[in-house]
């Protein structure tokens, strides 16, 4: 069975998303990925709209079993984490209206599945997601990869996540990409 995933990394002026398809054997096939843009000019009600047309419009093309979107971090700038609250809200939303789950992953999480490290940098996320899609070329720009990163997590720890968790980041049987991705779940459970 192949679980398809649309992957969101929301945000006002670029909104990544990628849409995966994954084997059970964790073998993961792009089936598209675009970034959708809005101008700081315009009306935040009028970025949202542009948002949620675009995502209406790849939710009923693509019809994902799931979708994973980023999870909202605290950052310094509050009105960059705003913006993407609103983004986000409206994506799940649309999700909701035709009945499709959500995943929230925070972006250690991310980075931890896709390269072993929850503190990688985005060109290493870039350049791990281009390896495990098997594409010629990097997604660009950096929200498109980090949208395929967030589908590609979300499958992986559906398929195997349950099997890491329960043997827990001590555990020495584990892989470091493993252990890694175990201390990254830990975390954002005692942040949340």
């Amino acid at each position: 069975m192949t679980l398809r995933v649309l992957g969101v990394d929301p945000g006002l002026t670029r909104c990544g998303i990628g849409v995966v398809d994954v084997e059970r054997n964790r073998r993961a096939t792009m089936v598209a990925v675009g970034v959708v843009g809005t101008s700081p000019e315009q009306p935040l009600d009028q970025r949202l709209l542009v948002i949620a047309e675009a995502i209406d419009e790849w939710l009923d093309l693509h019809k994902p079993d799931v979708l994973a979107v980023e999870r909202v971090f605290s950052q310094l700038n509050v009105s960059t984490v705003m913006g993407v609250a609103q983004a986000s809200g409206v994506v799940i939303a649309a999700a909701a209206r035709r009945g499709i789950p959500v995943a929230l992953h925070t972006p250690s999480e991310v980075k931890a599945a896709v390269t072993g490290s929850g503190s990688s940098n985005k060109e290493a996320v870039t350049k791990l997601i281009t390896k495990i899609l098997r594409l010629d070329s990097p997604p660009r720009p950096a929200d498109a990869a980090d949208a395929l990163a967030l589908a590609v997590t979300h499958a992986w720890r559906a398929g195997s996540g349950a099997a890491v968790a329960s043997t827990g980041p001590g555990n020495s049987s584990l892989t470091p990409a493993q252990r890694a991705w175990a201390e990254a779940e830990a975390k954002a459970r005692r942040v949340r």
